[in-house]
């Protein structure tokens, strides 16, 4: 007995066409952001706006965009409190 092998339809998901855009759009804005550190503009910005799309999706995104969030509201708690005890 011989077996046909025979060449299935690929099964594309809805699911899986949209981590496969959310993947190259946040990683188009994420390289851009990153560029943006030695080029002249607004990393600081574009960088966990890449990482907000790519953390729809993947959860490593999310965790290292909420690394980038309790590093930033340290900073904005370090200055604002620093900054005001000296005014009055």
């Amino acid at each position: 007995m011989q077996r046909r092998w025979t060449l299935k339809k690929p099964e594309f998901s809805l699911r899986g066409v949209r981590r496969l855009v959310v993947a190259v759009i946040g990683t188009t804005v994420l390289a851009f952001g990153l560029a943006l550190t030695v080029l002249p503009g607004p990393a600081i910005v574009v960088i966990p706006i890449g990482l907000g799309i790519l953390a729809t999706e993947f959860l490593w995104a999310r965790r290292l965009l909420d690394r980038f969030r309790q590093g930033a509201s340290r900073i904005f708690r370090r200055n604002d409190s620093g900054g005001r005890q000296g005014r009055q």
